[in-house]
């Protein structure tokens, strides 16, 4: 049996499509260099290399935004699309776990 289908992304413009795909890859990384989750300096490090191209894609993805006179940030329509991309599993990589495993 197929996983169910999920549901659609909302309609964005270009500039905000950019900025979603920016800003995960950014929370990507920093999920890898989250001191509190368990894994290898070297890996860490390899993320926080990546990480100054990818901060500035996303300033560029929000540069590009302002300059087409997309002045607001439209959070309900970015959440939802954030919700089907997984982003609330992406974004609790950065979190600070309620127990530690020790």
């Amino acid at each position: 049996m197929l996983p169910p289908e999920p549901p659609p992304l909302p309609a964005l413009t270009r500039a905000e499509a950019e900025l979603i795909d920016r800003y995960l890859e950014v929370v990507d990384l920093l999920g890898r260099i989250n001191p509190a989750r368990d894994g290898d300096t070297y890996r860490g490090l390899r993320a926080a290399q990546a990480l100054v191209g990818k901060a500035s894609a996303l300033r560029d993805a929000l540069a590009l935004m302002h300059r087409r006179g997309e002045t607001e940030v439209h959070a309900s329509t970015l959440a939802r699309a954030l919700r089907v991309l997984d982003g609330e599993r992406r974004t609790a990589r950065i979190a600070i776990p309620r127990h530690p495993a020790d």
